[in-house]
């Protein structure tokens, strides 16, 4: 067998037309050396990058080097670069294509084979804190066309002098308002173009005029469901740090009625004390409670009958399965028989439609929920979960919970989804040009018509996906434009009425290698694992990672006939340098949380929430989640503090890189992981945690604090970093020591995306499947 080595192509060839492709050669994909892809062949060929292997059939040296490989480490890639083609998109930030190509003729759609369509992150916050411009139209009113109702923008021209203003969405003319006329100049432009932020901006937000309510602005109102069974004293969950509250009790579970129909909500401004003094004395008024059973159903509607008129946001704080009255539950997820049958996607549903229906009668009443499950055993957030799904919510799980361990984790959940951007009775709808339409949406929210998301309330940590289709050939058509409306009402702004919107445009085009060109792995990524996740509710989860893995090859197949009938490749494995990620990354998707094989690690709440998270995360999170980042730290922690962040390099996936004298950091957006090596110096691991090993055996009760040394400061400044790049999420922190701790010592390894585990394959192995099936 001969020993894969790195090979340069030897000819010069000319650039390929379809943009940079990059190359893995025969059989074993896997270059022992060489640059990395987008590296330094570009004197032998310009945009060509090569990376060659040769192999026996099926041979490969476990000595090969992995750095080859592409790998993300780089983070997410926003295609900043589509605002130099068209300066006046909305940034990607808030809306970005699958393809900014659109496909002019089913035929290239068909041939395209991964999914088009686009990500949208509404509410998504700039990491330069520049507002969007606000518009008030005044007596003009907000100018829309008569017939689309496409909202003015950028894109919109004008006519006849300025009296006249035609839709880029349907090209009707519309009368322009006397109050918004003004002059063209020579080229036909508005001489107040430059200073009207809807006419030289993306994204903007237009001040809705009455007619816009249904109702006056409410206040913003949270109301709290707490589960106070035995379970949840246990755990601590009750602990926190009138003048004096009352607790009234509701013993009818079948017939729930309110005790104080008219005062059990109050001003927090007002009754501050009182709300503060309940919380504080909520752990003694149950402490001596032994109920292990919850009436969550009854709660609910109990819950719905106070905030029916006034909406707002529920918070479910659940320990237990529900067991009594109406929606209780019972004890599915140990059914190992169903597992890996027909009847396995039954698991992943909810069980009772109780929790859906009630989801839409929330949503009607502008009511969304929050689930906060803490439960240390199986508590269904399958069906749970609905509840979040289908009113804009979201879904937190902390399994096992002990508040001495996620407590911080919880404090900063919360106090995030209290304070962070948010809107109110909101409903989104997203409009195309002629020819194309958005068919599904993926994500929390409830579809209250082909095209309209009812999002009682919609935060800047959300993101949606929709799949696009065309209804028509666009050969006539250059440009496709998009507008993404969302009508919101904010708290900021004394419950101002605001439309917030996100103009797009993307050219249309009649070559499926422009298509290719012209892809966003990220968006791809997002809509995929989305549609990945909505499959495992009716199919087999074998069965949803085969679908991805041959979306993956038909596309790559497709690429590689454009190629190699121009270029006469041979037996190599090529695609396209806009997706060098894409196979890593689904793979990584098949080795989620939510959708990778084997049960025994993986709880099937976990599943389910990981499930609920992969949702509704935006592109740069989502991607994290999947590829985690991992760092070794050791050798930074004697670095001056402002160093230290910027010497950080992520590393690959692989143990591999894990060396026995390192201390590393895995950080997946939700926790961070710290592995010892077992040769590390425990002088090093005493200043780091503030305790000697020797005395202090399980690690996983070990709360890292600041200590007083320079090893400890520089460490917890590398555990913040992050946290203030991206304040939405707060990691839990387990420690884990090479060759210890089972459980916790599985969850680092089973983050190693690119090394083999239980029935899955490694990167390596994965890229030769992918190889072998092109050629096939």
């Amino acid at each position: 067998m001969s020993r894969p080595a790195f090979q340069q192509p030897v000819q010069t060839m000319p650039p390929p037309p379809m943009g940079p492709t990059a190359t893995f050669g025969n059989q074993a994909a896997y270059p022992s050396a060489g640059p990395p892809v987008g590296g330094t062949l570009q004197s032998l060929v310009e945009d060509f990058q090569s990376l060659a292997l040769s192999s026996a059939p099926g041979s490969l040296d476990p000595g090969v080097d992995v750095k080859g490989l592409p790998r993300p480490l780089d983070g997410d890639e926003e295609p900043v670069k589509l605002l130099e083609a068209y300066p006046l998109n909305c940034h990607p930030r808030y809306f970005r294509l699958t393809t900014h190509a659109i496909p002019a003729s089913q035929s290239l759609v068909s041939r395209w084979h991964l999914p088009l369509g686009a990500v949208v992150h509404p509410l998504a916050e700039s990491p330069d804190g520049e507002e969007v411009p606000v518009i008030n139209f005044g007596s003009a009113g907000v100018i829309r066309c008569r017939r689309c109702r496409t909202y003015i923008n950028p894109y919109a021209t004008f006519a006849d002098a300025g009296r006249k203003w035609r839709c880029n969405l349907c090209t009707l003319l519309n009368d322009v308002p006397g109050e918004y006329f003004c002059a063209l100049d020579a080229s036909g432009r508005r001489y107040d173009t430059d200073q009207r932020p809807e006419l030289s901006k993306g994204t903007v937000e237009f001040v809705a005029p009455t007619e816009y309510m249904v109702r006056p602005p409410m206040p913003p109102s949270y109301f709290f469901l707490i589960d106070v069974s035995v379970s949840a004293v246990r755990s601590g969950l009750l602990e926190s740090s009138l003048s004096q509250p009352q607790m009234m009790v509701v013993a009818d579970l079948d017939d729930v009625f309110l005790p104080l129909p008219d005062d059990l909500l109050v001003n927090l401004v007002d009754s501050r004390h009182v709300v503060e003094s309940f919380l504080d004395s909520l752990p003694n008024m149950f402490h001596d409670n032994v109920n292990v059973e919850s009436a969550l159903g009854p709660a609910l509607k109990a819950a719905f009958m106070v905030m029916s008129q006034i909406g707002g946001k529920l918070l479910v704080f659940q320990s237990t399965l529900p067991s009594l009255g109406i929606g209780r539950l019972r004890l599915r997820g140990d059914d190992v028989r169903a597992y890996g049958t027909d009847k396995e996607h039954t698991l992943r549903v909810p069980e009772d439609p109780f929790y859906k229906q009630m989801a839409a009668e929330f949503t009607k009443n502008q009511i969304a929920v929050d689930i906060f499950s803490f439960s240390e055993k199986y508590s269904d957030i399958a069906s749970l979960g609905s509840l979040a799904k289908y009113t804009g919510g979201q879904v937190y799980h902390y399994p096992s919970f002990q508040a001495a361990t996620h407590g911080d984790k919880l404090k900063h959940e919360l106090s995030r989804d209290l304070t962070r951007e948010t809107a109110w009775e909101s409903v989104m709808r997203i409009r195309c040009g002629k020819g194309v339409r958005f068919t599904t949406y993926h994500g929390h929210f409830m579809l209250r018509s082909t095209d309209l998301l009812a999002l009682p309330a919609v935060d800047s940590d959300k993101a949606f996906a929709m799949q696009l289709s065309l209804e028509e050939t666009l050969m006539t058509t250059q440009t496709v434009y998009f507008q993404v409306a969302l009508l919101i009402r904010y708290t900021s702004s004394s419950g101002e009425r605001r439309i917030r919107v996100h103009t797009a445009a993307a050219p249309v085009v009649t070559d499926l290698s422009e298509m290719y060109r012209q892809a966003d792995t990220g968006a791809i990524v997002s809509l995929l694992s989305r549609i990945a996740v909505e499959n495992s509710l009716s199919d087999k989860l074998d069965s949803v990672r085969q679908q991805l893995q041959l979306k993956l090859v038909r596309s790559l197949k497709e690429y590689r006939n454009l190629y190699v009938v121009q270029h006469r490749i041979g037996g190599r494995l090529i695609f396209p340098e806009s997706l060098r990620f894409l196979p890593l990354y689904i793979l990584a998707i098949c080795k989620s949380l939510a959708l990778r094989g084997g049960y025994a690690d993986v709880s099937l709440d976990e599943r389910c929430a990981a499930g609920f998270s992969m949702m509704i995360l935006p592109v740069k999170r989502l991607l994290n989640f999947v590829y985690p980042s991992l760092y070794r730290v050791d050798e930074v922690l004697t670095m001056e503090p402002n160093k230290v962040d910027t010497s950080l390099k992520r590393l690959p996936l692989t143990m591999q890189c894990l060396h026995t004298g390192g201390l590393y950091l895995l950080d997946d957006g939700f926790s961070f992981i710290v592995w010892l090596g077992r040769m590390l110096p425990p002088e090093l691991v005493s200043n780091i945690l503030g305790v000697s090993l020797a005395n202090f055996p399980d690690l996983s009760k070990i709360q890292l604090r600041e200590c007083d040394n320079e090893f400890s400061r520089n460490f917890m400044k590398i555990l913040k970093n992050p946290r203030e790049k991206d304040p939405s999420y707060q990691q839990l922190c387990r420690v884990v020591r090479q060759g210890e701790q089972p459980r916790e010592g599985f969850l680092m390894l089973s983050n190693l995306v690119e090394d083999q585990m239980a029935a899955t394959s490694s990167y390596v192995d994965w890229i030769l499947q992918i190889h072998r099936q092109t050629q096939s």
